[in-house]
């Protein structure tokens, strides 16, 4: 069998367990007849032999009981939603779903979602001393969230623990249904686009001191777990490492972050802050809590560019306004500081950074403008040996007379090459170059 069809297998395994099992509780809390006295009387599957995703991640986490119906409740909604429409039952007496059975209502979905209360009903009843031992189900510190398998979304502060919806990971919904683990899609729900490059290091033109500053990064990717747990030092160094990229637009900061990914074989993820910020109380602090949710156990590199929109400086507490930025901007320093990969700024204003980063931060690492040598190596690597070029391009005059970035220089080639193509006589020249650096300067507010 392929891996859909032992996936599917297995599940129907279990959601006719889980049938058996939900039926049992509605027999015994309407104390209605039934074939079992308790729900722990209907066995689990065995899984001996089930080579599915689901049996292996099971197996893997020695999975109880509870545990096995909190996982198979949460899939539910995914696999066959249908099976927890009983639990839409109205209690006569108050003309109103059960209290009991937990449970929401999404925007478009018109099944049942679940949430802790409905994994409490399902496993505990009434009998409240079984219901506080299910609690360790839902912390941080078991399986389920450590490993972002399950987590506990709340819609507002203030609500009980256990009306927190129960969802499964996109990476795991996808493990245990078609056997494919995708890349998240960038969306409203995860504000965040993967990033990659067809250039190496070869290609990178950075000072000496810069390249130190980033092996220090390439090294602790490769040789952290040697540093925490080998050397003893887990009890003292946080897991992850933070480091603030600042300098002028175009010096490498987002080509070096994506190749300190790509050399650790780790994907990067560029946040949208855009979608990030809202205007709106508590709004950023949960579309931050998306991305640093779903990043916790990947081991990817998270980069934040533009960081002075988010990173600022906090202010003095003069209005409600102030407040509500200064507590997003704590939020946010938690959240990196706690994050266990790494995690990179870039900014070009390190000034408008809020000191407090500074303490936190392993780095901070100056990209400044290219001298003339480094922008003749970056001239040469842009054009390659490919480009057709005039016999009057003299590109160490260029790299000599113009002090520009290397996104620029991109920006300039780009730009003679189009006017080339546009005299139909493909051979970019001098003047084609020069009139691309004169557009340059002018973006960048220079006349001369």
């Amino acid at each position: 069998m392929n891996t859909t069809t032992e996936n599917a297998t297995s599940l129907d395994r279990e959601l006719a367990w889980f049938n058996g099992v939900l039926e049992a509780r509605f027999s015994l809390f309407f104390e209605q007849d039934g074939a079992f006295e308790g729900i722990y009387d209907i066995p689990a599957p065995c899984l001996e032999g089930d080579t599915s995703e689901y049996a292996c991640l099971v197996k893997e986490h020695e999975m109880t009981f509870d545990e096995r119906i909190v996982l198979i409740l949460a899939l539910i909604p995914h696999v066959r939603p249908q099976a927890l429409d009983s639990l839409f039952s109205r209690n006569k007496n108050l003309d109103r779903v059960y209290t009991e059975f937990g449970g929401w209502k999404g925007q478009t979905h018109g099944g049942f979602l679940p949430t802790c209360e409905t994994a409490a009903f399902i496993l505990a009843g009434r009998d409240v001393g079984k219901r506080f031992e299910i609690i360790k189900i839902f912390e941080d510190d078991h399986f389920f969230a450590s490993k972002g398998i399950l987590r506990v979304e709340h819609q507002s502060s203030g609500e009980p623990f256990f009306s927190g919806a129960l969802r499964i990971s996109s990476d795991h919904l996808n493990r245990l249904t078609s056997g494919v683990q995708h890349k998240p899609d960038y969306s409203i729900d995860f504000p965040a686009k993967l990033i990659t490059s067809n250039l190496g290091w070869d290609d990178v033109v950075l000072a000496p001191n810069v390249m130190e500053e980033i092996e220090n990064i390439n090294t602790w990717m490769r040789h952290s777990k040697t540093i925490l747990s080998d050397w003893g030092l887990k009890k003292t160094i946080k897991p992850g490492y933070r480091s603030l990229f600042y300098g002028p637009p175009g010096t490498g900061k987002t080509l070096s972050a994506t190749l300190i990914g790509a050399s650790a074989g780790v994907d990067v993820y560029r946040i949208d802050l855009s979608m990030v910020v809202s205007k709106y109380i508590g709004e950023t602090e949960k579309n931050l809590a998306n991305v640093f949710d779903q990043a916790q156990n990947k081991n990817w590199v998270l980069f934040f560019d533009e960081a002075d929109a988010l990173f600022g400086k906090r202010t003095q507490t003069s209005s409600s306004n102030d407040r509500y930025a200064n507590q997003e901007i704590s939020y946010l320093l938690q959240r990196v500081e706690d994050f266990p990969g790494v995690v990179i700024l870039a900014t070009n204003m390190k000034a408008n950074i809020d000191d407090a980063f500074a303490r936190r931060f392993q780095s901070f690492i100056y990209f400044p403008m290219p001298d003339a040598d480094q922008r003749l190596k970056l001239w040469e690597g842009v054009l390659g040996s490919g480009c057709r070029l005039a016999d009057d391009v003299d590109l160490e005059q260029l790299a000599k007379e113009s002090e520009l970035s290397g996104g620029a220089i991109t920006n300039v080639v780009r730009y003679g090459a189009i006017r080339a193509l546009q005299r139909e006589t493909p051979m970019i020249t001098q003047a084609d170059l020069l009139k691309g650096i004169t557009k340059e300067r002018l973006k960048e507010g220079k006349t001369s």
